[in-house]
């Protein structure tokens, strides 16, 4: 499968998780799966999501000052309630609310993803057999009718040549998969499908073994996958709009979570939720603002940069230049004098804080082809307030000493 170049180099996307849900603040679709509302009074929201202050360009104006090259948008959500004029559910007979914000985040010069749940609690020919309190399944629970899942699977097929023919999408962010496997759900034929109507499209890997990439979710994965992938992460501790959770991460935590992801290899998948009347709670849109004026003296370190040394090496994340000649260093904390660099059999030729002041380095220790320890001086005037960027230059590609191990 061939990536895309766009989406390595991205480093930053938004996730909007925006649907009926935020008329009551509830959990999207879960609240009722889990039987903590009825589904009919689930529906009820309906009748109050009104979009009434929705302004997708205002959304994409804070999304590019944000730093991020890409969005996401629920287009539809396990709850089956589509966000652009379709058969069955939608809240866009009037207004096509996916169609305006397709067009006002590539007018910024983003990328445009759109989220699609396969599954669907509320179509009538679709059966859920997941856990939990399954009251509302259309038949009961476990059983699905062949011709009734036909009729879904062409239901579902058609939805998806309307997002593709309609509004191509540059990534499409599927979600829901679990509850059935990759032959009954025909992953192979839907992906060949897709392709077929758009060669460039990017799939995430919700597709069991038939997608580009992987989504981890809410913390950076200790063992790092082996190729692309994305950390999904909420600002709070919620996806949509729940005014309840003022549990918000903070800037400092928030550009952690950013070195630490785009040093692994990965994208960050930042979300939002919207309220129903389409405004970002300004408590999300400040944080997205903080992350995006760090980003921005620091760009060099972050876009079209590839993954950064191995763990041992340095304690904190680190990043690589396109021509490997250039390391990128995080410092996240206070250091005591020096940070130490290791293992690293390339001559150092300078160090400086990104953008700014040449600093004090030199190594120590080392015998013939094991190399020393790069130890790079720091004082409390070089640092960034939030995340301190050291640009480590080298005298030629990086090379790593290995070990070697006797059998």
């Amino acid at each position: 499968m061939t990536m895309q170049p766009w989406f390595p180099d991205a480093k930053l996307g938004i996730f909007v998780h925006w649907g009926i849900y935020a008329v009551n603040g509830i959990a999207e679709s879960w609240s009722f799966f889990n039987g903590q509302i009825s589904h009919d009074d689930y529906l009820k929201q309906l009748d109050g999501f009104t979009a009434a202050r929705y302004d997708p360009v205002q959304w994409a104006e804070l999304f590019a000052e944000a730093g991020a090259r890409y969005a996401v948008l629920t287009a539809k959500h396990h709850d089956g309630v589509a966000l652009w004029p379709t058969e069955g559910l939608t809240v866009a007979r009037e207004r096509d609310l996916l169609g305006e914000y397709v067009r006002a985040v590539r007018a910024k010069g983003l990328k445009a993803g759109v989220y699609f749940s396969h599954l669907d609690w509320t179509h009538p020919d679709y059966a859920s057999i997941g856990t939990g309190d399954n009251r509302f399944a259309h038949p009961p629970e476990g059983q699905q009718d062949p011709a009734r899942w036909e009729r879904f699977l062409a239901f579902h097929r058609r939805q998806l040549a309307e997002l593709q023919t309609r509004y191509a999408p540059d990534l499409l962010w599927f979600d829901g998969d679990w509850e059935r496997d990759a032959e009954t759900w025909r992953m192979a034929e839907l992906r060949a499908e897709l392709l077929a109507r758009q060669p460039s499209v990017i799939v995430n890997g919700r597709m069991q073994g038939h997608g580009d990439y992987a989504t981890p979710e809410q913390g950076v994965p200790i063992e790092l996958p082996p190729g692309p992938w994305e950390l999904c992460l909420t600002i709070n501790d919620s996806w949509g709009w729940q005014p309840q959770d003022d549990n918000h991460k903070s800037v400092r935590q928030l550009v952690r979570v950013f070195a630490e992801t785009i040093g692994g290899g990965g994208n960050l998948l930042l979300d939002v939720g919207p309220r129903e009347d389409g405004t970002i709670p300004p408590e999300q849109a400040e944080r997205l603002r903080g992350l995006g004026a760090w980003i921005r003296p620091h760009a060099e370190a972050i876009y079209a940069t590839t993954r950064g040394l191995p763990p041992g090496h340095f304690n904190g994340a680190t990043t690589l230049s396109a021509d490997r000649t250039t390391l990128y260093l995080f410092v996240f904390d206070r250091p005591n004098e020096f940070v130490v660099l290791r293992g690293v059999r390339n001559r150092v030729t300078g160090v400086r804080t990104l953008g700014g002041t040449a600093l004090r380095h030199e190594r120590f220790g080392g015998l013939g082809e094991v190399p020393g320890w790069e130890y790079i001086h720091l004082s409390d005037e070089h640092l960034d307030p939030l995340c301190t960027v050291l640009e480590v230059t080298l005298d030629g590609e990086l090379e790593l000493y290995r070990a070697h191990t006797r059998d």
